[in-house]
């Protein structure tokens, strides 16, 4: 990935001003490099998705396959405007898109709030338009929400991460949690690329605080 230095905060752009992308997606390869699964749908009965951005999408993913019942993650791009964008151009700012993992979980076997806890904890969420090193609208922290529920659990767990924060020490969280419009999958290189090149870069790094994402929920999402 990317390393930049840092200036000034790197600003989103408006659907006005984004690049215009292209009606066809990318190629995706047909199994996950881990555990062998589809990284395309239709999934199978049961399963539910949820999308996360939490900086390079390399470690993020990489992250979440390690959970069980996680049943499948591929890597792309969200919370923009540009049809099926290219890494270089989500790389410019200019699609308005962040680097996202799309998590496929079995929720007999792992509850939504516990995925929650895993992004919280995973990267560093008071980062603003970085993570680390990397820097740029790109790299942002968002939570992309399918459906009231998702939305309702990420909006709790954003407050009570926020508590914990501010005891250790850090400031505002300032990750997005916004309904998901369209995930677009990365070239396939970019799938499970951590497996791929188990000696790649990974610019993540969590705060060191424990989340306490739904102790006090008695009925787990």
């Amino acid at each position: 990935m990317a390393l930049f230095g840092f200036g000034k905060e790197p600003e989103r752009i408006g659907a006005a001003e984004a690049i215009p992308g292209r009606d066809q997606s990318m190629t995706v390869p047909g199994v996950h490099h881990v555990n062998g699964h589809p990284l395309e749908g239709p999934w199978p009965d049961g399963m539910e998705t949820a999308v996360f951005a939490m900086g390079c999408f390399w470690g993020a993913e990489r992250g979440f396959w390690q959970i069980p019942g996680v049943y499948s993650t591929a890597v792309g791009y969200a919370g923009g405007f540009t049809r099926n964008p290219s890494y270089t151009e989500v790389c410019t700012g200019q699609t308005g898109h962040t680097e996202a993992v799309l998590v496929v979980f079995d929720p007999d076997e792992v509850s939504y709030r516990e995925l929650l806890t895993q992004f919280w904890e995973g990267h560093d969420p008071t980062q603003g338009m970085r993570q680390g090193n990397d820097v740029g609208t790109q790299y942002r922290s968002a939570i992309l929400t399918a459906g009231s529920a998702q939305a309702e659990a990420a909006r709790e767990s954003r407050t009570e991460f926020q508590s914990a924060l501010r005891e250790s020490g850090y400031g505002e969280i300032t990750s997005d949690i916004e309904p998901l419009t369209d995930f677009f999958y990365a070239e396939p290189e970019h799938h499970q690329y951590l497996s791929k090149n188990p000696n790649g870069y990974c610019g993540l790094g969590g705060t060191g605080v424990s989340c306490p994402v739904g102790l006090a929920t008695e009925k787990p999402l």
